[in-house]
């Protein structure tokens, strides 16, 4: 009996976990079909878009009014400096002969041809190249403007070559030697001749030192040797018919003039004058003595300024040459202690002022003395 009944209740058992199993089965049918549906009738929500990220910029709050915001400072710019270009001058042909001035270099050299100097040869225009020009307008009865118009480039022509060529010399060479820097020492030496070769060059074609060294950019200026050709401009004054008739120094403008019996002009040269007023004599003088290639006698009563003239206490006799104070040349003036002379420094010469005498480039002075003669009359104006 009881095993019957164990039996039934296995049975039972049984049926009940047969029947959970298949109502588990139906149910998980009837869910996925009918997620389907739902699916298929219900719209799709869109995705939300991200909201975007600002960032705000940091408040900079500005300075209490007494303390300015300061920017930091630019780096610094460097500059580089280049050596001075080479003056390039393209050689001429034939047909380029007897034609008018392209430029200042060449302006430069027309006029110094002509016996009119614009100073130092530096193919720059300056004051002393403007004077110039305007005197060589006066003298073609053109405006003087000191300009170069059309005008006055059809009258200030070229017929030969700017540049020559300068060989050094042994000769050259033999005569540099220092100048001594005080009184007594110039005194003491043989003559007071160039001390380089570059001074050499250029004061003979009439040239800045610069200029020179333009016209020459591959040479050793401290280590020049004999035989060394030298690009340099072929500059020389006409050589005078006759003597001049009159000189006329111009105060205010520095430049000194000779004219012919005619009024022709015979030179025009920067003139450097004296640093005081009254050391400027103003009226007609005479020239009373000519003399080429001075010595010069040094009086220490002329420079009471100096220490160094002062402890001298004596007269000295300074021995001649381009480097002399009063360069190569001497035209005494019949008024006590005033001449017209050369100097050591031709590139000062208008830029500076003297102790009263009339100071030219030794080239000019050296011209002026082939037109002087003892009498001549010269007119100092203001």
């Amino acid at each position: 009996m009881s095993s019957n009944r164990r039996r039934r209740g296995g049975d039972f058992l049984a049926v009940l976990l047969l029947f959970l199993i298949v109502a588990g089965l139906g149910w998980l049918w009837w869910h996925q079909k009918h997620s389907e549906k739902i699916s298929r009738h219900q719209p799709v929500a869109a995705a939300k878009t991200p909201a975007p990220v600002i960032v705000s910029q940091p408040i900079v709050k500005p300075p209490p009014p007494d303390k300015p915001l300061v920017q930091p400072a630019p780096p610094p710019v460097l500059l580089t400096t280049n050596p001075s270009p080479a003056l390039v001058v393209t050689p001429e042909k034939t047909t380029d002969l007897s034609r008018p001035v392209h430029d200042v270099f060449e302006a430069q050299m027309a006029l110094a041809r002509r016996g009119i100097s614009p100073g130092s040869l530096d193919a720059a225009m300056g004051s002393q190249t403007r004077a110039a020009i305007a005197a060589f307008q006066r003298s073609q009865n053109l405006p003087a403007t000191g300009t170069l118009d059309a005008d006055t480039r059809a009258k200030l022509t070229l017929d030969t070559p700017l540049l020559t060529t300068y060989a050094v010399t042994t000769n050259d060479l033999v005569r540099l030697q220092p100048i001594g820097k005080t009184w007594l020492a110039k005194s003491e030496q043989s003559a007071l001749d160039y001390e380089t070769i570059l001074e050499l060059v250029a004061e003979k074609s009439h040239s800045h030192p610069l200029l020179i060294q333009k016209l020459n950019p591959g040479v050793n200026w401290t280590n020049v040797s004999a035989g060394t050709v030298l690009q340099v401009p072929d500059v020389n004054y006409p050589e005078p018919d006759g003597k001049a008739a009159l000189v006329v120094i111009h105060l205010s403008e520095k430049f000194l003039e000779a004219f012919d019996a005619a009024t022709n002009l015979l030179l025009h040269c920067p003139c450097s004058i004296g640093a005081r007023f009254d050391k400027r004599p103003v009226g007609e003088l005479k020239v009373k003595a000519v003399a080429p290639n001075p010595n010069y006698t040094f009086d220490p009563a002329v420079f009471p300024e100096s220490p160094e003239a002062q402890a001298v206490g004596h007269k000295l006799i300074l021995p001649p040459g381009p480097n002399n104070p009063v360069g190569v040349a001497w035209i005494g003036l019949d008024k006590a202690g005033y001449g017209m002379h050369g100097t050591s420094g031709p590139e000062q010469v208008g830029r500076t002022e003297s102790h009263g005498c009339f100071r030219l480039a030794n080239w000019d002075a050296e011209y002026l003395i082939k037109l002087a003669w003892v009498g001549l009359p010269v007119e100092v104006v203001p």
